[in-house]
């Protein structure tokens, strides 16, 4: 075959590769065509010139050039390796991630991109760490522990790749008012509860509701006018009417769930309510 069937059946591998270290397939369809053009160019400049494993060559441009758009997308330096007396890790030679999935993808999102790189190519295409390192241009021992350290992070993401508490109750008022019943669940603790003061029984509000199920069943399609709020510094939201707030939802998360939801409408409560942005009802 010559070069161009050869760069034609190496294409879908190529754009899998770039797909999973960039996270997005258009700028992954960009970055193939790029290593194209800089293999046309080669062969122009010297139509001479043979390159031996034009595969590796392809992979090896390829990935650089996802290299160099994640360095592009990180304002802020990323800490690099110390190669001294650096251990291999028994783990490397599991394969932690054979698809990418969102979850995944979100994590990855946040490796450094060398990091990235050396996760992607050895648990997600299997290559060598010699490899790696010839395409980061470092040493395989190097490679090895770039790969071991974002497999880490994948497999245990650190306190701060968890949603903040402000984007899980967005994303719960978001669901409630959407009628998605699943998201819903997916972002309560098993034992959630919601409570209320005196004054919100008054105005109307469930006085208690217990378990996940409940919890879920009774927000479920619920809440439009509620409108994003802070109550002192904890994100929440509240009911208005005519321009003012009458019940505040006061939320109470734990490691990414709701865990208790308080119903608030004593009067030096709500005199502490104040708006916030976030996602407007519907």
């Amino acid at each position: 075959m010559d070069q161009t069937e050869i760069f034609e059946a190496e294409r879908p591998r190529l754009l899998g590769i770039a797909s999973r270290v960039l996270g997005d397939h258009a700028e992954a369809e960009d970055v193939v065509q790029q290593a194209w053009l800089r293999l046309d160019r080669a062969v122009t400049s010297d139509p001479t010139s043979v390159i031996e494993n034009l595969p590796a060559w392809l992979t090896t441009v390829t990935t650089r050039l996802c290299l160099d758009r994640l360095r592009a997308r990180t304002p802020v330096p990323v800490e690099e390796v110390e190669m001294a007396g650096t251990a291999p890790d028994p783990a490397d030679d599991v394969a932690l991630a054979d698809t990418v999935g969102i979850a995944l993808q979100a994590v990855i999102d946040r490796l450094s991109p060398r990091e990235r790189v050396a996760f992607v190519l050895h648990d997600s295409f299997g290559f060598e760490f010699g490899t790696i390192a010839a395409v980061l241009d470092t040493t395989p021992v190097a490679a090895r522990k770039l790969a071991s350290r974002a497999r880490a992070k994948v497999a245990q993401p650190a306190a701060e790749d968890a949603l903040a508490d402000w984007e899980v109750v967005d994303a719960f008022m978001s669901a409630a008012r959407g009628g998605d019943f699943r998201r819903l669940l997916e972002l309560l603790a098993p034992d959630a509860v919601v409570g209320a003061d005196e004054a919100a029984v008054l105005a109307g509000t469930p006085a208690s509701i217990e378990g996940r199920a409940d919890v879920a069943a009774f927000f479920n399609g619920s809440a439009h006018s509620a409108l994003a709020v802070y109550l002192g510094d904890r994100p929440d939201y509240a009911w208005y009417l005519k321009g003012e707030a009458k019940v505040v939802f006061d939320f109470t998360v734990d490691h990414g769930q709701v865990t208790g939801i308080t119903f608030r409408a004593a009067p030096d409560v709500l005199a502490r309510v104040v708006r916030r942005s976030g996602p407007e009802p519907a």
